[in-house]
C-alpha cells in the first residue's frame, strides 16, 4: 500500500504563465516546479506571502499588501524570475508592485 502525502499549496487551478507568474496563483515558474522540493516550512511562509499575510510594504498601484525578496533581506527577489515589464504606464515608486498587479503589465 503506498502513502499519499497531501503538500499545501495555493494552486487555483488557472494556470496560465503571464511571462513568468501564474496567473491563477500568482507564483512564478522556478517556484512551481521547485513546489514539491520546498521544505514545509518554506511552502508555508510562500503561502502567506501570496495571501499577504506577510508583508514588506503596501503596492502604490492597487494599495494592497505586497512582498518583496529584497526589502526583507534577500540579495535578490522573486520578481527577477520573471519576462521584464512596461513599466511606463505607472507612477514611479521606490516601492515593487505585487503579483498581481506586475502580472498585468504589458511584457516588453
Amino acid at each position: 500500500m503506498t502513502k499519499t502525502i497531501a503538500i499545501a499549496t495555493p494552486c487555483k487551478a488557472a494556470c496560465k504563465s503571464e511571462g513568468g507568474i501564474c496567473s491563477g496563483c500568482f507564483r512564478t515558474m522556478d517556484e512551481l516546479s521547485a513546489w514539491r522540493l520546498m521544505e514545509e516550512e518554506e511552502r508555508d511562509d510562500k503561502m502567506e506571502q501570496l495571501a499577504g499575510s506577510i508583508t514588506t510594504h503596501i503596492c502604490p498601484k492597487c494599495e494592497e499588501a505586497a512582498y518583496c525578496d529584497i526589502s526583507a533581506g534577500h540579495d535578490t527577489c522573486w520578481c527577477f524570475e520573471l519576462d521584464k515589464r512596461d513599466t511606463s504606464s505607472i507612477e514611479q515608486s521606490d516601492l515593487c508592485l505585487c503579483r498581481k498587479c506586475l502580472s498585468t503589465l504589458p511584457i516588453e
